[in-house]
C-alpha cells in the first residue's frame, strides 16, 4: 500500500484543476486545491449556481445508492470516477451509505479513481479501517485494463449481480468509445446487475449564459464531453431503465430532505439514470 501511495503523489499536479475535485470545492469538500477553487469562482462567474448544481449532483448519487442497496438487493458497487472524493464528509460517503442500507454481510464496494491525491488519501485512510472497500488507479477511457485489473477481478464477485456506477462519463469525448465502454460493462457484469450514468449537459443552460459556461470549459477543462438527452439516450439503447428514466438529477426519485435544485430541475446542469442490465 505504501509503494502504490508514493507511485499515485509522484503523478499529483496540484496546478491542474481536475473535474472530481471542482465538484468538491463546490460542494464544500476538503480534497481539492486552490486551482479547484479558482475553477469553482470562475464558473460561478458564468453560472452562479454552481455550488448547489454539486449539491443536487451528491444528493443524487446518494439516493441512487441507497435504491440499489435497499430496493434492489445490490452488494456490490463498482463506482469509477470521482466517488471517493465527491464531497461527502467522512461517514456519509456513498459506501458508508451502502453500509447504511444494505443488509447483507458480503457488502462490497470498489471505487475506480484516477486522481492521484484522491487514490492515495483513500488507501491510507478508508481501506485500512474497511474492510469492505478497495480504491484502484484507473481511468474510464482504459475500460479494458480497469477490468483485468487484479483487486477489480478478486475483489468482486463477477459471479453475482453488482452496481456499476459511471460518474465521468464526461471524459468519453469519442462517442465510438463511449459506446464501446458501456458494450464492455455490459457484456462484463452479471445478469441482473445495474449500471448508472451521471452525465453533464447544455441542454438546461439559458442561451445568452453558455457563451461563457462553454468559455469556461473549453479554456480549463479541454476534452471535456457535453451530450444532449438525446446523445445520453443513444449510450443506453438497449438496456432496461429503472424509473423514472434519464432525467434531471434532481428529478431521480426525489427526497424531500434533497431540496438542491429542486424549483429547476435543469439547473443541475446533469442528468443521471440507473438502468438494468438483462
Amino acid at each position: 500500500m505504501r509503494q502504490r501511495a508514493v507511485r499515485n503523489l509522484a503523478k499529483l499536479d496540484t496546478t491542474q484543476a481536475r473535474i472530481t475535485r471542482i465538484l468538491d470545492a463546490a460542494a464544500g469538500g476538503k480534497n481539492n486545491f486552490l486551482a479547484d477553487k479558482d475553477m469553482v469562482r470562475h464558473f460561478d462567474q458564468a453560472a452562479p449556481a454552481i455550488t448547489t448544481a454539486a449539491r443536487a449532483v451528491l444528493q443524487y448519487l446518494s439516493r441512487v445508492v441507497r435504491h440499489l442497496a435497499a430496493a434492489e438487493g445490490v452488494a456490490q458497487f463498482m463506482i469509477v470516477g470521482g466517488g471517493v472524493s465527491c464531497g461527502l464528509s467522512a461517514g456519509r460517503r456513498l459506501h458508508d451509505i451502502a453500509r447504511q442500507t444494505s443488509s447483507s454481510p458480503a457488502l462490497r464496494v470498489l471505487y475506480v479513481e484516477n486522481d492521484p491525491m484522491a487514490v492515495t488519501m483513500a488507501q491510507a485512510t478508508i481501506e485500512p479501517f474497511t474492510p469492505m472497500v478497495r480504491v484502484v488507479d484507473g481511468d474510464v477511457r482504459e475500460i479494458d485494463e480497469i477490468l483485468g485489473d487484479r483487486v477489480v477481478q478478486t475483489f468482486l464477485d463477477w459471479e453475482s449481480p453488482l452496481a456499476v456506477l459511471l460518474l465521468s462519463t464526461h471524459s468519453l469525448d469519442d462517442d465510438e468509445y463511449a459506446h464501446y465502454v458501456i458494450k464492455r460493462l455490459r457484456h462484463a457484469a452479471p445478469r441482473g446487475s445495474f449500471l448508472s450514468l451521471l452525465h453533464t449537459t447544455f441542454d438546461g443552460i439559458p442561451a445568452e449564459l453558455l457563451p461563457a459556461v462553454s468559455g469556461v470549459l473549453a479554456m480549463t477543462l479541454p476534452g471535456l464531453a457535453i451530450r444532449s438527452k438525446d446523445e445520453v439516450e443513444a449510450l443506453l439503447d438497449g438496456l432496461d431503465l429503472v424509473e423514472p428514466g434519464l432525467v434531471w438529477v434532481p428529478e431521480w426519485r426525489p427526497d424531500e430532505n434533497d431540496p438542491a435544485c429542486a424549483d429547476e430541475p435543469s439547473s443541475s446542469g446533469n442528468f443521471g439514470v440507473v438502468a438494468h442490465i438483462p
